[in-house]
């Protein structure tokens, strides 16, 4: 946008500068014709009325040394032509400097009785001499004619000079007009470029919890510092909304933590005390609670991760990871399922969040291990490059039906076909979300042999 609002400002001035440039110039050009003409037909209307006594007592020798002296002081050639087209005196001692034919259009007209009109616009590059035709009249009747021819030069020498100072002074009008507009433009665009700032960076900044920089600083015109207070309320707004929102989540589920483990005591102390029939309508209460206290476990982890915020700092990947694994051994071991990790190297380091790798693993191997058989392995393998750390958990469940793995990310969600699986639907959610926390990206993928991969991009440290 500054590109093209500083073209639109410089296309104006330029528009401007050769709108008067061109006609100056043109001026210039005509002023230097006019004054040359006017000068040179002086000159020939003069030797014109030397040369009437002459041409007509045929004592045209009187006029050669007056010619030859003018030619000598000038540098400028004239004829001078009786009625009969003859040359009678020249300025050349030798032999007339042209000839009749060669001006044959001044010299008719001349000999018609007609005198000079002013010759076409002096341009540059015009290297044509200037020729003058004055009529010599007697009492009335035309006995013979004056041709003088006028080099050029030092006349489109300064209409060149000239041109050439009109043509400094556009562009250092155009230079000039560039300083001006640069900072002019800099400033109008300074809210417009804050305001592109900040979007961008906005729902980083709400959905971790910092506070949004205002981007109203008082420069710029007046109607662009009302969006950008109204930009400023607007991102306020959102981001004490999602604070209210991620408060609510956090306290309401810490709130029902507490009757859901007296409710589960209490169901707990039935045991024994409930008839045969009743039984299965126990055990199945039980279950129930059971899964209540997971999504509020769940929610509240959501919470913890939708607000969890600070710099990215460098981790060590494999470090993590292989600790993470040795806590989830145990759990592992219970269910005949073996953890493998597999590393690209023995240090890795990228940039998330604190404690948010943990968080991620922590996710996804409780994730795994509900689907993975007895029997079977979970890997975990890690790998990187220039610029990022890849971190893959791949089970050996019932996996995904492809068209299920863009939705396997959202809150709640479960495939159909795990429905009989205890979970909430949040524990791939939670990852995602913390990984968007680091800049990276999740990937779902089906590799052969069945289950599900779910890859980690980090951004390197």
């Amino acid at each position: 946008m500054r590109v093209r609002l500083l073209g639109i400002v410089l296309s104006l001035v330029a528009l401007l500068v050769v709108g008067l440039g061109v006609p100056l110039a043109l001026s210039v050009a005509q002023r230097e014709q006019q004054d040359l003409f006017l000068d040179r037909l002086t000159d020939t209307s003069r030797y014109a009325s030397l040369a009437q006594r002459p041409l007509l007592d045929q004592e045209e020798e009187a006029l050669e040394d007056e010619l030859i002296s003018f030619r000598t002081t000038y540098d400028i050639d004239a004829v001078v032509f009786n009625r009969d087209r003859v040359p009678v005196a020249s300025s050349s001692s030798v032999e007339p400097p042209f000839q009749a034919d060669e001006v044959s259009p001044q010299l008719n007209n001349a000999l018609g009785g007609k005198h000079p009109e002013s010759a076409s616009l002096l341009l540059p590059w015009d290297t044509e001499p200037l020729v003058i035709a004055e009529p010599v009249l007697v009492d009335g009747e035309v006995q013979g004619a004056v041709i003088t021819r006028s080099p050029t030069g030092p006349a489109r020498s300064r209409v060149l000079f000239w041109w050439a100072v009109i043509l400094i002074g556009g562009v250092m009008a155009l230079g000039l007009a560039v300083l001006v507009a640069l900072p002019l433009v800099g400033w109008t665009l300074r809210p417009v470029r804050r305001l592109d700032q900040a979007t961008g960076s906005l729902v980083a900044a709400v959905m971790s919890g910092r506070p949004v920089p205002p981007v109203d600083d008082g420069h710029g015109p007046a109607e662009l510092r009302h969006l950008s207070r109204s930009f400023d309320q607007m991102a306020t707004s959102v981001s004490d909304t999602l604070a209210a929102q991620r408060a609510f989540v956090a306290d309401a589920s810490h709130q029902l933590r507490n009757p859901l483990t007296a409710l589960r005591l209490r169901l707990s102390n039935l045991e024994g005390h409930v008839d045969a029939e009743e039984a299965e309508h126990h055990v199945a209460a039980m279950a129930e609670t059971d899964r209540l206290n997971q999504i509020v476990d769940d929610l509240l982890a959501m919470a913890r991760a939708e607000g969890m915020g600070g710099e990215l700092v460098p981790v060590d990947v494999v470090a993590t990871v292989s600790t993470r694994l040795t806590d989830w051994e145990a759990v592992a071991d219970s269910r005949d399922v073996s953890l493998e990790l597999s590393a690209s190297a023995e240090e890795v380091f990228a940039k998330a969040p604190p404690r948010s790798v943990e968080a991620m693993l922590d996710a996804l191997l409780d994730n795994a291990l509900k689907f993975t058989a007895e029997g079977s392995a979970i890997n975990v393998d890690i790998t990187a490059d220039d610029t990022n750390v890849y971190i893959a958990v791949r089970d050996h469940g019932p996996g995904l039906q492809p068209e299920e793995l863009e939705r396997a990310t959202d809150r709640f969600w479960r495939s159909p076909a795990h429905q009989n699986i205890g979970g909430s639907g949040l524990g791939l959610a939670i990852t995602r979300r913390l990984v968007e926390r680091a800049g990276g990206d999740v990937r779902l993928d089906l590799p052969d042999g069945g289950g599900l991969r779910v890859t980690i991009q980090l951004p390197s440290a």
